[in-house]
């Protein structure tokens, strides 16, 4: 009987052993997984950067080619006043 005893306990064990294995298994997935996951996030966040300092970039063109415009605007505002004041 003691042997029957052993022997069921032992297979209690593997049982439980087996498990642990598989749980371990599916939380290194898991984990692999969400890396896998987090590295395209990463990924994702490097090209939104950049396109971000792209669009700020063009801003600043604009704002610049904007102001050249605004200036010349006004000599040729300035060159009608005074076309017509003389």
């Amino acid at each position: 009987m003691e042997q029957a005893d052993a022997l069921a306990v032992l297979e209690q064990k593997i049982m439980r052993a087996a498990e642990m294995v598989a749980q371990l298994r599916q939380e290194r997935d898991d984990a692999l997984e969400a890396a896998g996951e987090a590295e395209t996030l990463r990924s994702r966040l490097n090209d939104v950067t950049r396109e971000l300092e792209t669009a700020k970039s063009e801003r600043d063109a604009l704002r610049a080619d904007k102001d050249v415009v605004r200036k010349r605007l006004e000599k040729l505002l300035e060159q009608i006043d005074a076309i017509g004041a003389s």
